[in-house]
C-alpha cells in the first residue's frame, strides 16, 4: 500500500474520494512552504493563506460527488468545468469544482491550483 497522504483519512472510508483526494494532493503537497490543515469540514492547502479547500460535500447534503475543491484566485476564471464561482471578498474569487473521478485531476486543475498557490505566498 502507498504511504498515507496527510488530509486522505478525512476522506474515509469513501475509497474513490481517498483516490481522487491522493491525486489532488500528490502535486500539492511537495511544493515549497506548502502545510496542509484538516478541519472538521475540510482539508486546506496553506502557503501564507489557504489556497486550495477539499471537501466531501456529501457529509452536508445529498450528493454522490465524492470530492469538491475550492481555489482561491484573485481574479475569476471562466470554464464550463466550475460548478459555482463566487466572490466573496474584494481580493478574492472562489471556484468550485466537482471532482467525481481520479481522472478529473488534470494538468489543467493543477495549473489552476498552483496559480492560486503563487498568488498565496
Amino acid at each position: 500500500m502507498a504511504e498515507p497522504i496527510a488530509g486522505e483519512a478525512f476522506f474515509a472510508p469513501d475509497k474513490r474520494a481517498v483516490s481522487i483526494y491522493r491525486a489532488l494532493a500528490r502535486p500539492l503537497i511537495g511544493l515549497q512552504g506548502v502545510e496542509v490543515a484538516v478541519s472538521k469540514s475540510q482539508v486546506a492547502f496553506r502557503a501564507r493563506r489557504a489556497f486550495a479547500l477539499a471537501w466531501a460535500p456529501k457529509r452536508y447534503v445529498k450528493s454522490d460527488v465524492p470530492v469538491v475543491v475550492s481555489i482561491a484566485l484573485k481574479e475569476k476564471l471562466d470554464s464550463s468545468r466550475f460548478k459555482e464561482v463566487s466572490h466573496p471578498s474584494p481580493t478574492a474569487w472562489m471556484h468550485h469544482l466537482e471532482l467525481r473521478l481520479v481522472k478529473d485531476v488534470d494538468q489543467e486543475l493543477i495549473s489552476w491550483i498552483k496559480r492560486a498557490y503563487e498568488e498565496a505566498l
